[in-house]
């Protein structure tokens, strides 16, 4: 590969910008080097602006949603994206979070590149369980439980539903869900 598709492929602009990066000499090896268009040292020597590159793909990111945050790009308003360096949003291949976290839910969120991976955990038939610890803002009212396990429950947007899925309520607010799905 050369740098040039290598600093695309990373977000750090399309093959003409990185082209330019080049020729002005931004990027260099870690001893300061100035790198040509033909240089490709090992990826962790390559710099630009003096900062080491992100890391190649395949790349996994554990991210702390926070409150607000949508994982869609589709839905309006703020996304996860907007949390990653901008370059993340132009790498290829491009990251996708490895299932969802509702607006206004928090927790760890794990995002890829890796088709492969994110194929893996998210599909029901490889039978990878997702396990959340929630923390809910009313009571429970007792009828939760039958509502998930029944398969009928479904998403806002959504007209397919859930698979059946498990929930351990642990006290008024607070309850342990098992997913078989990445949704």
């Amino acid at each position: 590969m050369k740098l040039v598709k290598l600093l695309a492929n990373l977000g750090y602009g399309s093959r003409k910008e990185a082209q330019r990066f080049i020729r002005s000499g931004i990027v260099t090896d870690e001893s300061g080097q100035v790198l040509g268009e033909n240089d490709l040292p090992p990826h962790d020597q390559i710099r630009v602006r003096g900062e080491e590159l992100d890391p190649p793909a395949p790349l996994v990111i554990m991210l702390n949603k926070p409150d607000g945050y949508t994982c869609s790009t589709e839905d309006p308003g703020d996304t996860i994206y907007d949390l990653l360096p901008p370059r993340f949003a132009l790498r290829n291949p491009g990251l996708n979070p490895i299932g969802r976290l509702d607006k206004d839910t928090t927790g760890l969120l794990l995002l890829t590149d890796d088709g492969k991976l994110l194929h893996q955990i998210i599909h029901p038939k490889s039978n990878c369980l997702k396990v959340y610890h929630v923390l809910l803002d009313r009571p429970l009212e007792g009828h939760e439980g039958e509502l998930f396990a029944s398969g009928t429950l479904e998403l806002k947007s959504e007209t397919r539903p859930l698979l059946p899925a498990k929930l351990e309520v642990l006290g008024e607010k607070e309850a342990l869900i098992t997913l078989h799905e990445g949704r």
